[in-house]
């Protein structure tokens, strides 16, 4: 029967990022906290939380009750009225949000979150150019995925995708891509963003991944957002931050801009908010955005915007958050997390990067420690080339654990209820499987 099932998803239905041919995704008949089963009854740990979403651990029972509560109560009713569960929700996230965002768009996913939060800053500020980096996903609809600094962008070119965005540099003090020491280079990374500003006219917004996501895990330097949104509001330039992946005690903080003392203009988050139980994205914006949209219109919205069964479970979910106190236990185990990485980095020639925030971790492959130069490249990965990354993660996968692998690095970011021993599970395959790497070093 499972063959059945993984070869009637594959025929019928599409695998996402990725040619079909081959494809043969994992039958999963049950999860539950950091781990989940396939058919055959062989269980894994989700050492990436499915695509870093999964932060309260599978099947959160506060949250399962609150899907089933609302859809007894109230399953649907239409953006044009509301319901107590939508003032509800509203209190609920303001109780987390930074300070100064009061105002919220409920959307159905990360990328739609994005998508209304560019539009938001074209019609506020008249302006229609948005910022974005070269190192960069903030989703796949026509907005998000032109925002996109990396190579899902580019099979949609130039069709699928809106005019108007512009990339600059990342702030990647493993990689400067102006080839600055991170000690002298005074953050030139959020100067050139400024730069752009200046030379570019017309620029809306800059939107940026506080810290950067399947891309690499980039924690910036420590003046990096400060000085950027600085730059942004000398010069009347909007700071959206994208913390989809970053929010919800990822990071060992609600958001990642609060490391910083940050608060952006506009802030998108999703995954997180309800567990991924149920798709929900939000789009916060500050009273000024929202006090402009009392006599112009707001020319955005859809059918399943503020839908009661995806409000529910984000109450839950932020109250289990604070039940658990994960935010600080994230901060904790988090760097308990980084040692025992950094640990294995000191064993194994093949790691030449580890680096991370909370439970949100990277480790980098490269063949060569010295010249950093990569096993792989995103050209690899578009022209579909065998990559080293994904045969590391395939003899994880072996060994019962997943993790996300993207072109040359993992993305290890298990649950926030993540304990120990299940830690030293996922490091223990990891350290087996980094042994394929470490051969392939000439």
């Amino acid at each position: 029967m499972t063959d059945d099932i993984s070869e009637l998803t594959a025929r019928h239905t599409y695998g996402t990022w990725r040619a079909q041919r081959g494809w043969k995704p994992l039958h999963v008949t049950k999860a539950e906290g950091c781990h989940f089963w396939d058919a055959s009854g062989k269980r894994y740990l989700d050492f990436s939380s499915q695509l870093v979403c999964s932060n309260l651990g599978h099947q959160n029972q506060a949250v399962i009750d609150a899907i089933c509560a609302q859809a007894k109560e109230l399953a649907f009713i239409g953006p044009s009225y509301t319901c107590d569960v939508r003032a509800k929700a509203a209190l609920k996230l303001l109780e987390v949000l930074p300070k100064g965002l009061d105002k919220m768009f409920f959307a159905t996913s990360g990328t739609e979150a994005n998508e209304a939060a560019i539009k938001i800053a074209r019609l506020y500020t008249g302006k229609h150019k948005i910022i974005a980096r070269y190192t960069s996903y903030h989703g796949s609809t026509a907005g998000s995925v032109a925002a996109t600094g990396d190579l899902r962008r580019w099979f949609v070119e130039p069709t699928g995708k809106i005019p108007g965005v512009i990339f600059g540099p990342e702030a990647n003090c493993y990689r400067c891509p102006l080839q600055q020491k991170q000690d002298s280079c005074r953050t030139a990374c959020a100067d050139y963003l400024a730069y752009m500003i200046d030379h570019d006219e017309n620029v809306a917004a800059i939107l940026v991944e506080p810290i950067v996501g399947t891309n690499g895990v980039l924690v910036p330097p420590p003046d990096y957002l400060p000085k950027l949104a600085e730059h942004a509001k000398k010069r009347g330039v909007l700071l959206i931050a994208d913390e989809v992946m970053t929010g919800w005690g990822r990071t060992g903080k609600w958001f990642a801009v609060e490391h910083w003392g940050v608060t952006p203009d506009i802030l998108t988050t999703a995954k997180g908010v309800t567990n991924a139980a149920v798709p929900l994205g939000v789009v916060a914006t500050s009273r000024a955005i929202a006090d402009y949209f009392e006599d112009n219109y707001f020319a955005h919205g859809h059918t399943y915007e503020a839908h009661p069964l995806t409000l529910a479970p984000a109450i839950a979910a932020i109250d289990e958050y604070k039940r658990l106190d994960l935010i600080e236990r994230s901060a904790k185990m988090g760097e308990l997390l980084g040692q025992k990485l950094k640990a294995l980095a000191e064993k194994h020639p093949s790691v030449g990067d580890v680096r991370g925030l909370g439970l949100f971790w990277a480790v980098e492959l490269v063949k060569d420690r010295t010249t950093k130069e990569p096993f792989n490249t995103p050209q690899d990965k578009a022209q579909r080339k065998p990559l080293v990354i994904d045969a590391v993660a395939a003899e994880m996968t072996k060994r019962g654990v997943t993790v996300l692998a993207w072109v040359s690095h993992l993305v290890i970011a298990p649950p926030l209820i993540v304990t120990e021993e299940e830690l030293d599970e996922g490091i223990a395959a990891l350290d087996a499987a980094l042994s394929i790497a470490d051969q392939k070093i000439a």
